[in-house]
């Protein structure tokens, strides 16, 4: 059962004295969900799924959401679907402990919000296009070109610019 207040906190503690191999999923549906203090997504779905091993729990999950971006080309504001894998180890004990340094708290309660932030901020795209043929802003007027034709057209920055004269 997940807290309301922190939706993304999680009571796995029963987990600790079960079986190896025993696994527990958890679902995940909202409509707006704050990932950090900076990141705020729509449509949150996702599955984690915490299996007990010998030196932890290991997590295995599915997660998509959208986030509102701006274009690099025409600067319009648009919705990006992000989707992204998450797997980890929680370790028991610091032998155990893997390269993102996650330990079990001594409470069972494991807080999924940094570790999923992270992944999220990873399927951020280096340039946001709103679609694939975008045609972005006109450089002499700043029109946006995929709402009006303003009629500028765009000079040759070629080097061989020179040369079509001569024809």
């Amino acid at each position: 059962m997940t807290n309301p207040r922190h939706p993304l906190r999680l009571n796995v503690g029963f987990l600790i004295n079960a079986t190896i191999g025993t696994s527990r999923d958890f679902t995940f549906e909202y409509e707006t969900m704050r990932l950090g203090d900076d990141l705020t997504v729509q449509d949150f779905t996702g599955t984690a799924r915490f299996s007990r091993t010998p030196q932890g729990f290991f997590l295995q999950g599915e997660f998509e959401a959208k986030t509102d971006l701006e274009c690099v080309r025409c600067l319009d504001p648009f919705s990006q679907l992000l989707k992204w894998t998450v797997t980890d180890l929680y370790a028991f004990d610091q032998s155990n402990i893997t390269e993102s340094g996650l330990l079990v708290p001594e409470d069972g309660q494991i807080d999924l919000e940094p570790l999923l932030r992270e992944y999220a901020l990873l399927e951020f795209p280096i340039s946001p296009v709103c679609k694939p043929d975008c045609k972005g802003l006109c450089p002499v007027c700043g029109e946006n070109l995929n709402k009006t034709d303003c009629g500028h057209r765009p000079q040759a920055d070629s080097p061989f610019a020179a040369l079509k004269d001569l024809l």
